[in-house]
């Protein structure tokens, strides 16, 4: 059996335990989480006892995420929480094996992630099965199995130990043309009620 075989199926059948938990698990709403997580404003020219200058209102809409902003996931288990950053988009990616190429018409894409354990578990998922892309029309493209020239992708399964932090590509294979749009990302093997979105260009 091949490595790419073994790969392939241990992604499978880890995808098919999490869906028989996620399925008597996940009983409420889904929310989109499009806010970037904000970094504490520097105090520099401040007098002491004043409090730091705003530079936008209280209530001034907040611009979605982009590309390598981070966000705030929480899983279904309060312990298990996340800052998740869409690094970059590799659009078009070269297969890193000459044996295997997109199908007729398609091609690859390949998104890095960096994931930060946050909370009081480790992070212990595979993170291919917790992304999608998502084209300007609306259409969504979940994960390939394949590896790209882009870099390296994530083991499977990844773990993190809590506050440390791992990084890798998730492949797709999109139809030649399409614009991509949107990133996301969920926790739980992408069953997590929360959905953290990137704004892609």
């Amino acid at each position: 059996m091949s490595a790419t075989t073994r790969r392939s199926a241990a992604l499978l059948l880890g995808a098919a335990l999490i869906t028989l938990t996620a399925t008597a698990c996940n009983s409420t709403g889904t929310t989109v989480s499009t806010e970037a997580k904000q970094t504490a404003p520097a105090a520099a020219g401040t007098s002491a006892g004043a409090p730091a200058a705003s530079s936008k209102p209280a209530d001034a809409p907040k611009a979605p995420a982009r590309i390598g902003d981070t966000i705030a996931l929480k899983g279904m288990d309060k312990a298990n929480t996340a800052d998740v950053v869409a690094v970059k988009v590799v659009d078009p990616a070269e297969s890193a094996n000459e044996y295997l190429k997109p199908a007729d018409g398609k091609h690859y894409v390949a998104v890095q992630f960096q994931i930060k354990a946050t909370g009081a578990q480790a992070y212990g998922e595979v993170p291919a099965s917790s992304a999608k892309v998502v084209d300007t029309q609306g259409q969504a493209y979940g994960p390939n199995l394949e590896e790209t020239k882009a870099g390296p992708a994530f083991q499977t399964p990844t773990n993190i130990a809590p506050g440390e932090t791992g990084k890798g590509f998730v492949t797709f294979e999109v139809p030649d043309g399409v614009k991509l749009d949107k990133v996301q990302f969920a926790l739980d093997n992408g069953f997590a009620n929360q959905v953290g979105q990137w704004k892609v260009g």
